[in-house]
């Protein structure tokens, strides 16, 4: 058995699984976001409104469950309605977009600006030159874990996370 252990260990490159061995995943993920590999990320050409937006993104992380994800995004000039399948906050990093809620507010973000669009929702995005962001996405719990959750939550005192 010592033998079979060695024989894995010597064959294993760095990186890399060894069958019949579960790696740990990385407790942090980290990347220079010059460095990602930037990949075009097509608007769906229904939503857009006007202009002609070239979007691209990067992936950089995303959680064991995939519940939760984190990417680079970028867009050039143009108005687009944008649907949000997953909760979504965004820093913007660079340039500035105008956004137009489904109630009507706008709200201009530039950068530095942090913002959050619920699951569900539709905005209204122009972009008068470029726009890059930083996005977190979360997928929302299926409603009966959502209820309990917010059961919880009443119940129990609210326990801020450390940062």
């Amino acid at each position: 058995m010592i033998a079979a252990v060695a024989a894995l260990a010597a064959r294993a490159v760095p990186g890399r699984p060894v069958p019949g061995i579960r790696m740990r995943p990385q407790p942090v993920v980290s990347a220079s976001s010059c460095a990602l590999e930037m990949r075009s990320a097509p608007i769906n050409p229904d939503w857009i409104i006007a202009g002609e937006p070239q979007a691209r993104m990067a992936d950089h992380s995303r959680s064991d469950d995939r519940a939760s994800y984190t990417a680079l995004w970028d867009c050039t000039a143009g108005t687009f309605r944008w649907y949000f399948g997953w909760d979504e906050t965004v820093h913007i990093l660079e340039g500035e977009v105008h956004v137009t809620a489904e109630d009507g507010s706008v709200h201009e973000l530039r950068a530095g600006d942090v913002a959050y669009f619920k699951a569900g929702t539709w905005a209204t995005w122009r972009v008068d030159t470029y726009v890059r962001k930083v996005a977190f996405l979360r997928r929302p719990f299926p409603t009966p874990i959502a209820i309990a959750y917010r059961v919880k939550n009443r119940l129990l005192p609210a326990a801020t996370p450390s940062l």
